[in-house]
């Protein structure tokens, strides 16, 4: 059990950017020899009078997510968000989310490369325990929103969101694949194309957030959506104070 302690802590990374940088993230991680990424193609939800907190306008994003160490994921935050210009308002976003678990192959991949560098980027600042995002400073504590709705709700699910105080998100086209026990129980339909929808939203809005478009979009209502909430950190590329 004490061999458990020298495991690293592992969290899951997320950038939504305009689509077109995929190329520079791509080489950052080829760079720095990023074991785990993948990437999504998904939709901003804001309209023209609302900057979104995902990046301007409805343009196509890349919502790319990797696994790192808890311990790197500053240096590159810091890297990509250098090299996408996300301190600039509407290039996009960076931020990680806890993991509660994950299978023992992937953990020991991650184990085995504990004390040796395998990251290029500048983790001198890491190791000395120096800040290496300082527009993470003073961050509010961060929620991740996630809904899967059947598909063309997204609209009125957004709207319902911005009264309740959200800036804007993406959302993700899926297809569901659903027990039928569960079906049967609500009493609901299946769909099976599917929406994922994600909001970055600061701790106290994501409450009422979540209140506001359960009401109306949750699992036995049209939409038949599943929503849930997930603890983000090391936020860059937005300030949620405003």
């Amino acid at each position: 059990m004490s061999d458990n302690k020298k495991y690293p802590v592992l969290k899951l990374v997320f950038f939504i950017v305009d689509w077109s940088k995929i190329k520079v993230i791509s080489t950052i991680f080829d760079q720095v020899h990023t074991r785990f990424y993948f990437v999504a193609k998904g939709q901003g939800t804001a309209n023209s009078e609302i900057l979104d907190l995902l990046g301007v306008g409805s343009s196509g994003k890349a919502v790319v997510l990797c696994l790192e160490q808890d311990s790197l994921i500053p240096a590159l935050l810091k890297e990509i968000g250098k090299k996408l210009g996300l301190h600039m308002a509407g290039t996009g976003i960076g931020f990680s989310v806890p993991l509660s678990g994950i299978n023992a192959p992937i953990l020991k991949v991650f184990k085995e490369s504990v004390g040796k560098s395998a990251v290029t980027l500048d983790t001198n600042l890491v190791e000395k325990g120096e800040d290496t995002m300082s527009d993470t400073n003073n961050q509010p504590q961060c929620d991740l929103i996630v809904a899967i709705l059947n598909q063309g709700y997204s609209d009125e699910f957004m709207a319902s969101a911005r009264e309740a105080g959200a800036g804007g998100g993406t959302v993700i086209s899926a297809r569901g694949l659903m027990h039928r026990g569960p079906v049967k129980f609500f009493g609901i339909s299946v769909q099976d194309e599917k929406e994922i929808i994600i909001i970055l939203s600061t701790r106290e809005k994501m409450r009422p957030i979540m209140e506001s478009v359960s009401t109306s979009f949750g699992i036995t209502s049209k939409a038949e959506g599943i929503i849930f909430s997930l603890p983000a950190d090391n936020i860059t590329g937005i300030d949620l104070r405003s």
